[in-house]
């Protein structure tokens, strides 16, 4: 279905208007809890530049019009340019936070911690943007797929729609004798790095491209950004891509419904991605949040390709620290996480997100 958003606009205005309501004095931010209460963090009136994850755009836009709404004078600028150029960005002094849809790698992460005057650049889970597995194909309206049949599609294996691997797990279903077109990101993008991690994690003997925010496969068609992959699957017969959820709403896209580690075909939900999430394990140290995902969960119901997107910040050091947790206070509470479920994301388990806010306060 694709999203209304003048439905939802009164909702975060609303939110907002609570979440923002201590804003003024009270310079102390503090963690949010599991509640239903107003986030505690005030308001910021500087400025901030921030580049990255084009997955969480939809969500910054709107926490940022929220935020700057009863912030007055804050102005923050994000731009969806990429999560690798998001990163670069910030490493270079650019940007003073990033999005990205993977957490810093080891060699981002030492270049990332030098840029911070005094501490460490923390990873800070803060939206979940389920992955879709978009396609356009004509009469073919519940499509299912499995990580092997899927891998064997984007390694170029699998050409043709009435395959019969894609047959075998669509029993019923008239299936054309078309051409699959299978459609990528261009540029590198944390979307790419998760759903081939999601691949190389599940269907390793058909996947043998690893993991990366660069595609590395041979064959199919380059789309820049998630704006323009869902673009190019909307306006072109036999495609098939990857996109965060809420860029395949809106462009009111099918998805396939994806197999489980539990063996259920499980169709892509805020609660179905959530349920992955929750299983999430914390590898990072102190305030860093790095995630590892099990992307071969057996729980029930759970929708098994999804990214985790974060916001790359310096802990210490930063001239903009102020404006940076006062900002991210906000995205971090509840109030700002319930808005998510609204844009197409799923909001971050409690456990993951009392954590997340944690450390937002530790910014300074």
């Amino acid at each position: 279905m694709k999203l209304q958003r003048s439905g939802y606009l009164a909702g975060i205005a609303l939110t907002a208007t609570l979440a923002l309501a201590a804003c003024g004095s009270d310079n102390t931010a503090e963690p949010s809890g599991s509640d239903n209460s107003a986030a505690p963090g005030s308001c910021s009136s500087g400025s901030l530049t921030a580049q990255g994850s084009t997955a969480q755009k939809n969500a910054m836009d709107e926490w940022i019009k929220a935020y700057q709404a009863q912030c007055s004078g804050a102005k923050i600028d994000y731009q969806g340019t990429g999560s690798g150029a998001g990163i670069q960005a910030f490493i270079a002094g650019t940007a003073d936070f990033a999005g990205s849809d993977s957490a810093l790698k080891d060699d981002e992460q030492k270049q990332a911690d030098a840029k911070c005057a005094t501490g460490t650049a923390l990873n800070l889970p803060m939206v979940i943007g389920p992955i879709a597995v978009v396609y356009n194909l004509d009469g073919v309206d519940n499509l299912q797929l499995d990580a092997s049949t899927l891998a064997k599609i984007f390694a170029g294996k699998i050409t043709k729609w009435d395959d019969a691997a894609i047959a075998a797990l669509n029993s019923g279903v008239k299936l054309p004798s078309t051409a699959i077109q299978a459609v990528h990101r261009s540029d590198e993008s944390g979307t790419t790095d998760n759903f081939t991690k999601y691949l190389s994690k599940t269907a390793e003997a058909d996947w043998t491209f690893g993991n990366a925010k660069a595609w590395k496969a041979p064959g199919g068609t380059g789309a820049a950004k998630s704006d323009g992959v869902a673009s190019q699957v909307k306006s072109t017969a036999g495609t098939i891509s990857y996109v965060e959820l809420s860029f395949a709403e809106n462009s009111d896209l099918k998805k396939a419904k994806i197999k489980n580690g539990a063996g259920e075909f499980t169709e892509l939900t805020g609660e179905s991605a959530g349920k992955t999430i929750e299983g999430a394990k914390i590898t990072g140290t102190g305030n860093d949040l790095k995630l590892s995902i099990d992307y071969a969960t057996s729980t029930a119901g759970a929708y098994p390709i999804v990214l985790v997107t974060y916001e790359i910040a310096c802990e210490k050091g930063s001239a903009k620290a102020a404006d940076i947790k006062a900002f991210l206070n906000y995205t971090s509470s509840t109030a700002g996480q319930t808005a998510l479920s609204e844009l197409g994301y799923a909001p971050l388990p409690a456990s993951i997100q009392s954590k997340v806010a944690t450390s937002v306060a530790a910014i300074s």
